[in-house]
């Protein structure tokens, strides 16, 4: 039979979420606050579950708009185009920019729908207590905060276009209503994966036993 490995709850410590430093709680019901930094000690964060679960369901809701308007109106001349994202892609892959076609469709379309898959897959393991893959499901969520910050490409490049490109009356770019809800999907995303706690993946496994507060 194996043995049980020692975690820091299992050893009475709590970790500081600002610094993460180990530290011994002053009680079970007050933990204090860290010694390094002066932050409050909390076993785990007040209802992580249902904030997350809400930022996601926001964010999975914008994130249809976001692909289904227009990112960027261009008007030549008198007459005006608006593109999608989708739209953008195409665009690019048939003028022969198959490479950046492809940065666009990975960072604006299939990032922020893995993020929404990953974070589901990480909160419907939680609630049902799943005791598997806990060392692959917390490098999923590492991962998962860490491209966050990287998928605003759609915003920066249309940013950019409209800065760069104001030639009226002849022509001129001006953004859609996509980038909002696009931004809004980045945003969402980004603030729900802050919101979830990891630690509560561990919570299920065999032995461990300390306060919960989900």
């Amino acid at each position: 039979m194996s043995a049980i490995p020692l975690t820091a709850a299992r050893a009475g410590l709590i970790s500081c979420e600002i610094c993460r430093l180990l530290a011994r709680p002053a009680s079970v019901e007050e933990p204090g606050y860290c010694r390094r930094c002066g932050a409050e000690l909390t076993w785990r964060r007040h209802h992580s579950i249902q904030y997350t679960w809400a930022l996601v369901i926001a964010a999975a809701i914008c994130y249809i708009p976001a692909n289904a308007l227009p990112v960027l109106s261009t008007t030549t001349l008198g007459s005006t185009d608006s593109d999608t994202i989708m739209g953008g892609v195409v665009f690019l892959y048939t003028s022969g920019s198959w490479p950046l076609a492809l940065i666009v469709l990975i960072a604006s379309v299939m990032v922020p729908l893995g993020k929404l898959v990953a974070l589901v897959y990480l909160l419907i393991t939680v609630q049902r207590g799943s005791i598997t893959n806990n060392r692959e499901r917390t490098r999923l969520y590492r991962m998962v905060e860490f491209i966050g910050r990287w998928s605003m490409l759609d915003v920066f490049v249309d940013t950019f276009t409209v800065a760069l490109v104001q030639l009226s009356p002849l022509m001129s770019v001006e953004p859609g209503p996509g980038v909002v809800f696009f931004a809004a999907v980045v945003v969402l995303t980004m603030i729900a994966a802050e919101s979830f706690d990891p630690r509560l993946i561990w919570d299920s496994a065999p032995g461990e036993a300390h306060p919960k507060f989900v």
